[in-house]
């Protein structure tokens, strides 16, 4: 349990460092490329005209700013940065990171288009809860069940870590 919590963490850093953070062009590129596929799922389901950019406008004088920390790349390195920690295959931690990215996309398009209906539902007010509560929840939630499935699906009698 040590080795993967110290694992975790290293992995994390080094996931936000180069995935994240600004601190590459690289990095940049990738939040840039996510946050444009966050918004052209959103399109589908929005209403005409409601995407305009990056801001998905509620009424004539509220809107939601779909940016960097709104592309589900925070959970999704928290999910990459357990899979990786965890004993088992590369090719079996790949293949999970994958599954993990479709859902974690499919996830965080419904919280936002939970965001969107439930604050043109009951106005300004409502967006803490179903934003930072609710959303979150979700996210959080679908990545814990994907860490759950890998577990179930991982063989750790060759595992070289020890249980301290």
């Amino acid at each position: 349990m040590k080795r993967f919590t110290a694992l975790y963490f290293l992995f994390l850093a080094l996931l936000f460092t180069l995935f994240y953070a600004n601190t590459s062009i690289i990095s940049t590129l990738i939040n840039d490329g996510q946050t444009k596929l966050t918004l052209t799922f959103l399109k589908l389901f929005l209403e005409p005209g409601q995407l305009q950019g990056i801001d998905i406008w509620i009424d004539p004088h509220y809107k939601i700013i779909i940016n960097q920390a709104c592309n589900g790349m925070i959970p999704l390195l928290m999910l990459w940065a357990a899979l990786l920690a965890y004993p088992a295959s590369w090719l079996h931690k790949a293949a999970w990171m994958l599954v993990g990215y479709a859902v974690m996309i499919i996830l965080n398009i419904i919280r936002i288009l939970m965001v969107v209906a439930v604050t043109m539902d009951h106005g300004q007010s409502a967006f803490y809860w179903i934003h930072d509560i609710l959303g979150n929840a979700l996210l959080m939630g679908g990545g814990l069940g994907v860490f759950i499935l890998f577990i179930k699906s991982t063989s750790n009698k060759n595992s070289s870590y020890s249980s301290t």
